[in-house]
């Protein structure tokens, strides 16, 4: 694949993932439908850590001019960055709630709510901003592993995305303000990609270590974030619903990593 269309691909996918991810985190967030959400996590998991361990790190190994120990520490440096980027995130969280006792003025929880909307929308321009980077990363190197990576994306995105518009409209934030701004957000993601392209273009031997970066951000979010979500319930099944959605989005990345072969 040249260069112009492996271009054209970065900014197809990363469109592709913000509207896609927004779009359906906007339909189940304004319909309420938890068990589509609680389905979607037990899938991404097996999205993530199927993209991760079986594509973008075999890719990462077998590209790169690192030794081996070097690349696996840096997946454990990823892995613990996230872990206190996240610890960093719930230091700042504000718990409390109007009457609980604080003697905050009139409406300061409002006001709190609102900053937390604010917070929510640049934190999310950050993560997809740097999602478009490591979709670039990866079509650069295998345009397969992008595709992969762009459906793994997408998939871990509608879980934080619903909770994204949860908090938007507690801070008071209309539907249609909370999708507007959740789309401009998105749009951040080919932003990223385009400038990812450009930068990595020039620095090929850089894609291996943002291939094992992003890896490490799969297996964090699906072994810290949605893992324990799905361990709350534990009915047999449950379990086995569990399992099985596990299993379809680990079939799903071997299944297209055959049809592409």
């Amino acid at each position: 694949m040249d260069s112009h269309n492996v271009l054209i691909w970065i900014v197809l996918a990363t469109l592709s993932a913000g509207i896609i991810s927004i779009s359906a985190a906007a339909t189940l967030s304004f319909k309420f439908l938890g068990s589509i959400v609680e389905n979607m996590v037990s899938f991404s998991v097996g999205l993530l850590l199927a993209t991760a361990f079986l594509h973008s790190l075999p890719e990462a190994f077998q590209d790169s001019q690192a030794s081996t120990p070097y690349l696996f520490s840096l997946l454990l440096a990823g892995i613990l960055f996230f872990f206190m980027l996240e610890k960093v995130a719930l230091l700042r969280h504000n718990h409390h709630h109007e009457g609980d006792g604080h003697n905050h003025h009139a409406g300061h929880d409002a006001e709190e709510a609102g900053k937390s909307g604010w917070m929510i929308l640049v934190g999310d321009g950050v993560h997809n901003f740097v999602d478009g980077v490591l979709i670039a990363a990866a079509f650069i190197a295998n345009p397969e592993v992008g595709i992969l990576t762009a459906i793994a994306i997408i998939a871990h995105e509608i879980p934080q995305e619903i909770g994204n518009f949860m908090v938007l409209l507690n801070a008071g934030f209309s539907k249609k303000r909370a999708l507007i701004y959740n789309m401009v957000c998105g749009l951040l993601a080919v932003v990223g990609g385009v400038l990812g392209y450009a930068f990595l273009e020039q620095s090929v031997s850089w894609i291996p270590y943002l291939l094992v970066f992003a890896s490490s951000s799969f297996i964090y979010i699906a072994v810290s974030d949605l893992m324990p979500q799905m361990n709350r319930r534990i009915q047999i099944r449950e379990s086995i619903k569990q399992i099985t959605l596990i299993l379809l989005g680990v079939g799903l990345v071997v299944g297209l990593s055959i049809f592409n072969h």
